[in-house]
């Protein structure tokens, strides 16, 4: 059966309209729910990486523009020992390159896109060094460091000390790993920068015992939302220790960690935190 000339034209235009959203959805976030946040810490997940390509500089900058208390991000090593910041082990799904991140050097690194895949308004974004970061935002924002692999990253933990060691004003610096030994390394190094341990599926539950140890050198145990229990709160407060939720995406997995009464949000979408704390405060 054909088509007449308008309903044609519908179509094509909704179809249209569907291919500009999907070359946009990278900047396109989800619509702000209202949520209560008082005293909530807020996390910008990998920077406001809804809206910005994730661990760049625009996406840092666009979580502290948003009032977030903290940036989340990631840090490997070069060939070289230079701390990068980047999420996975490769660099094949963030920028325009491919190969293991231990196999280039900072200079060969820099060379990549990291902003294009994202949205070709970010075509030129590239990835940053840890120092490059805290020049430029340490003084405006809290920042959770997370330390990827520390077993394919040798001597991390020592590196990263030295380089938070080059900075004064680091009381806003929070280190984190689902790696517990490197955690207890980063806790000798530098005692007074607090550190998170990341709790997911291969460590729930954790037992009394577990607790226990590692509230000897934790701050906070931070917790796979999907998994996180009433039970697994009051245990971490109960030995005077916080727990941030992760990875928030979506209201349900946020009222669940309202109600749970964690002390902390990591999102990908940190308006929602922002814009909730405004509204309760008009």
């Amino acid at each position: 059966m054909k088509l007449t000339s308008r309903v044609l034209k519908t179509s094509i235009l909704a179809i249209i309209s569907i291919a500009s959203l999907t070359l946009l959805i990278g900047s396109i976030e989800k619509p702000t729910p209202s949520f209560e946040l008082e005293g909530i810490i807020s996390v910008a997940h990998r920077g406001a990486s809804s809206s910005a390509p994730e661990n760049t500089m625009a996406a840092f900058q666009k979580g502290v523009d948003q009032g977030v208390d903290y940036i989340e991000l990631d840090v490997h090593l070069t060939k070289d020992n230079h701390l990068v910041i980047i999420h996975d082990t490769t660099v094949n799904r963030t920028t325009n390159g491919s190969g293991y991140i231990r196999n280039f050097t900072l200079e060969d690194i820099k060379q990549l896109d990291a902003g294009m895949k994202f949205h070709s308004t970010y075509a030129g974004e590239r990835i940053i060094t840890l120092e490059e970061l805290f020049d430029e935002l340490l003084h405006k924002v809290g920042m959770i460091i997370e330390i990827k692999n520390p077993k394919l990253n040798k001597g991390i933990e020592e590196i990263l000390a030295n380089v938070i060691n080059q900075y004064n004003n680091t009381e806003n610096i929070i280190i984190q790993s689902t790696d517990f030994e490197s955690m207890k390394i980063m806790h000798e190094l530098l005692p007074e920068i607090p550190v998170a341990v990341l709790v997911s599926r291969s460590k729930h539950p954790l037992s009394s015992k577990q607790l226990n140890q590692i509230a000897e050198y934790a701050t906070y145990i931070n917790y796979n939302i999907r998994y996180l229990r009433q039970t697994d709160v009051e245990e971490i407060h109960k030995r005077d220790k916080k727990v941030m939720a992760w990875t928030i995406r979506d209201p349900k997995s946020m009222k669940k960690a309202l109600d749970l009464n964690v002390d902390g949000i990591i999102t990908d979408y940190p308006k929602w935190i922002i814009t909730s704390q405004q509204l309760a405060s008009e």
